[in-house]
């Protein structure tokens, strides 16, 4: 299969690992994995904050550079919920309907990574090694607005090696919310202690969710505790393998 990656402007800029580890699992399976150059902003910083209109521009440039390819797929469920979720809005309530039509048929070919690989790829066992004791956070994005649901967990139960164990209120919000934690930066690290403390009290030596932004809060706060606890994007998990080459510890 002929896989478009997004790779999202969090991978782009601080989580590149994420990205390639996307790809070379992919590849690994068996299918041919494109980048389109021209991808930028999915523009959901710009929905969330109120700033619609702004967004138009983004939605029409995603649309123009994914329209091509029969499927797409991001490590991203905050940004495949947008795309899924709110082109398609934001296109009809700008006036344009042709692109909120164009968006649309986009938005049913855009998958998060552990969608493509249980629902279209119909595998769970991807082949990979990963030696560790992991917790896994669903992320908000990826438990409410995609519904992802256990297919995350299912493919983490199948990798070999790893010891997965149940985080305590997993459910909860770790506190990042994108513009949240900077307007409302009290309660976003009040959430975040609790957050982190769930996962202390696992006794992991990973933190694994398939969105960086998550992963980007609650790891910023284990290195402030200095903790020895790793937050890693579920992608770089399923990638590696008994070589070490492809997602090294």
């Amino acid at each position: 299969m002929r896989i478009a990656l997004f790779a999202t402007c969090l991978a782009d800029t601080l989580f590149p690992r994420a990205a390639i580890a996307t790809v070379r699992l992919l590849e690994r399976l068996g299918h041919e994995v494109v980048f389109p150059a021209e991808q930028t902003c999915c523009g959901q910083m710009h929905v969330n904050t109120g700033y619609a209109r702004d967004a138009v521009p983004l939605v029409r440039r995603h649309v123009r550079t994914f329209g091509p390819y029969d499927v797409v797929v991001t490590p991203s469920g905050s940004c495949a919920g947008s795309v899924r979720h709110q082109h398609a809005d934001v296109a009809a309530a700008a006036g344009d309907d042709r692109l909120a039509a164009r968006a649309a048929a986009v938005a049913g070919r855009t998958y998060e990574l552990s969608e493509l690989l249980v629902d279209v790829l119909g595998v769970e066992d991807v082949g990979a090694y990963y030696p560790h004791r992991v917790t896994y956070h669903p992320t908000c994005h990826s438990l409410r607005v995609l519904r992802v649901g256990d297919r995350p967990v299912r493919l983490l139960r199948q990798v070999r090696g790893l010891d997965l164990v149940p985080l305590p209120a997993a459910e909860q919000c770790c506190g990042f919310g994108g513009t949240f934690a900077v307007k409302n930066a009290d309660v976003s690290t009040a959430m975040l202690a609790d957050k982190m403390r769930h996962v202390l009290s696992t006794g992991a030596d990973v933190c694994a969710a398939a969105d960086a932004s998550c992963l980007m809060h609650i790891g910023g706060g284990l290195t402030r505790l200095r903790a020895g606890v790793r937050t890693v994007h579920i992608a770089e998990i399923l990638a590696a393998t008994e070589t070490g080459r492809e997602a090294p510890a």
